[in-house]
């Protein structure tokens, strides 16, 4: 005859238990305002050889040469280029790299980094 446990030993055994959670109401006048992007942007100077530029941009950024060298092309000719688009943070630590990368020694009268500015990108 099969051993079967006795009542009092089923009702020891151990049970699992529902997990029971609160449940969060936001608040109908609670609006979450995303932080505002800003953009990190490159000026175009004459101090500056396209070799300089892109291999500042691809120890900066990680960028490929056709890629930096299609950005200092756009710096080139219009003055400026947009390098990257994030949080105010994000690109002021970019641009603190770019402005201590230093001078181009192909170029003589080069005497420091380049210009980089932030400014908000809803501007």
């Amino acid at each position: 005859m099969p051993h079967t446990p006795s009542v009092a030993r089923r009702a020891a055994s151990p049970t699992v238990r529902p997990t029971v959670r609160p449940v969060i109401v936001a608040d109908e006048d609670t609006q979450v305002v995303p932080e505002p992007l800003w953009r990190l942007v490159l000026l175009d100077d004459n101090d500056h050889s396209y070799d300089y530029v892109i291999e500042m941009l691809g120890a900066i950024f990680g960028y490929g040469v056709e890629k930096a060298f299609a950005l200092a092309r756009i710096v080139d000719t219009h003055g400026r280029v947009t390098l990257m688009t994030a949080e105010h943070d994000a690109c002021e630590a970019k641009q603190s790299q770019i402005h201590a990368y230093g001078a181009d020694p192909k170029i003589p009268g080069s005497k420091g980094s380049m210009s980089a500015i932030v400014e908000r990108a809803d501007t």
